[in-house]
């Protein structure tokens, strides 16, 4: 097989996976209201629905792709895909809240070996001065998933029960794994430097980042005076001093290679990474609070303004991939960010009187904003990853990433609450609001909704300015041997064709 024909199976694998994951991060969203109706769950049952699924996914990212630079990323992506799948159909099956919590547990655990591969394995199979094009794809991808995330998942919730939207992943599953299983091949480190998983640093590392994501999620939605909270948050800091002092002084294989942040590219384009997704990932779902608060939308009609974004986070995500190509990293993260930032000032002046055509054009400048900036900022860390530890590279950034989000949805949901009645917010979450909020509540969400997209711009240009800072070329590493695709090891059992 020639490398331009793996490079295109490749994608279209790890394509498979981010579909999946695209399609159910939207559908969960319009089909809370049933599974609270029908589980018999409380506000913060449905809140941990989501996070649970945020929080094992951000935690185990990095442990998982040492594991891959280890013992290859086929075997950990086909994992993957059963897991997430097996976690599909428990969730689908759950008899009550709790269950479906745990539930979701799972399906993160799978998502996690999914996506702490998929980015190492693209830049296996690309050479270096493509990278940009192949994340540019992966961009349309979720993109389409999103879209039809919001059209199957209105089918199901008007046609069927809410139990098909997790259901719904088990044949592509499937077919993601026989797939995956025939398609890939093993990239495996040569014989005696595959060295050995450093499990201690594995445990502190997992232990410190949930016990931190715990503590600020606890005090967010409960109280700053919450004992778990107090506890998560002191506990915290020392697990990872224990940590770093492991993988500095002790560790023979860091899970963590702590040198990879002398690389300017790389700190200051994790740095960038966790801004912007601190500041975007909540944007939908305060938008969506507002659509149905504000405009007094259902959920699924609310859901339907999402198509604007995904669709032109879809259209342009490829170009964006090329200019990174051609233009290097930094210049389209920081046309990218600007862009982003543009939007969210946008977003802020929103009042009772805005149409529904101005929200779809702002989410329209907000796709592109997030398409250009998304695979640039991608490549920016790849390629400044040694291909050995691409693994290792991948989960990092997705660490970083992941735990913006979760940050920013547990600031989403306390933004509403400061102004707001919690109970109301419930409502507005699970979209079972009925008619728009009063006149006083809904300058009051306003006023909230506007201060949380102008601190969300000030993220994304404190962001601006540490990748305007970087000042390097279009790629951090750019000899002959960096530009070319990673060797390819075939293990037994593989075949070239």
């Amino acid at each position: 097989m020639s490398i331009m024909e793996y490079k295109w199976k490749a994608l279209s694998v790890t394509a498979i996976g981010a579909l999946m994951a695209a399609v159910d991060s939207t559908v969960v969203l319009l089909a809370l209201f049933p599974m609270a109706a029908d589980l018999n769950s409380d506000f913060v049952t449905m809140i941990w629905v989501i996070i649970a699924y945020l929080v094992v996914n951000t935690a185990l990212v990095l442990s998982l792709g040492r594991l891959a630079d280890m013992y290859g990323r086929k075997l950990l992506y086909n994992v993957g895909f059963v897991v997430f799948t097996i976690g599909s159909a428990l969730c689908g099956f759950a008899p009550n809240g709790l269950s479906l919590v745990g539930f979701r547990v799972v399906q993160g655990t799978g998502a996690a070996l999914l996506t702490s591969n998929s980015f190492a394995i693209l830049s296996e199979a690309f050479p270096r001065n493509e990278t940009g094009r192949a994340f540019g794809i992966q961009a349309v991808v979720w993109g389409l998933g999103n879209v039809l995330g919001v059209i199957i998942g209105g089918v199901i919730i008007t046609y069927t029960t809410w139990r098909w939207i997790f259901l719904i992943n088990v044949p592509i599953g499937i077919v993601g794994t026989l797939w995956a299983y025939n398609t890939l091949r093993t990239v495996l480190p040569p014989r005696g430097e595959r060295g050995t998983f450093d499990l201690p640093a594995a445990v502190t590392f997992t232990g410190g980042l949930l016990s931190l994501l715990l503590g600020i999620t606890w005090g967010l939605l409960y109280s700053w005076q919450n004992t778990t909270a107090l506890t998560a948050l002191v506990l915290s800091p020392l697990i990872f001093a224990i940590f770093i002092v492991w993988e500095a002084k002790f560790s023979k294989d860091p899970i963590l290679d702590f040198s990879f942040f002398r690389n300017r590219v790389f700190a200051f384009s994790l740095a960038a990474a966790l801004l912007q997704f601190l500041a975007v990932f909540s944007v939908n779902f305060l938008l969506i609070f507002y659509l149905e608060g504000i405009e007094g939308l259902s959920a699924l009609e609310s859901a339907y303004l999402i198509i604007p974004f995904a669709l032109a986070a879809a259209t342009v995500g490829p170009i964006g991939g090329i200019l990174t190509d051609r233009f290097g990293f930094r210049r389209v993260s920081i046309l990218g960010l600007v862009i982003g930032a543009a939007s969210l000032l946008l977003f802020s002046r929103l009042t009772v009187s805005s149409t529904l055509l101005e929200i779809g054009i702002i989410e329209t400048i907000s796709g592109v904003g997030l398409a250009l900036f998304w695979p640039a900022n991608t490549s920016a860390i790849m390629s400044s990853t040694p291909p050995a530890k691409y693994g290792v590279g991948s989960g990092t950034m997705n660490t970083f990433r992941n735990t913006g989000g979760i940050l920013s949805f547990a600031l989403a949901l306390t933004a509403a609450t400061s102004v707001i009645p919690p109970g109301v917010v419930y409502q507005l979450f699970i979209g079972n609001l009925s008619g728009k909020l009063p006149t006083s509540l809904a300058n009051s969400y306003l006023t909230g909704q506007s201060f949380a997209f102008e601190i969300s711009a000030a993220l994304v240009i404190v962001a601006l300015v540490i990748v305007a800072l970087t000042k390097v070329g279009a790629h951090p590493i750019i000899s002959e041997e960096a530009l070319a695709p990673a060797p390819i090891r075939p293990s037994a059992g593989d075949t070239e064709t």
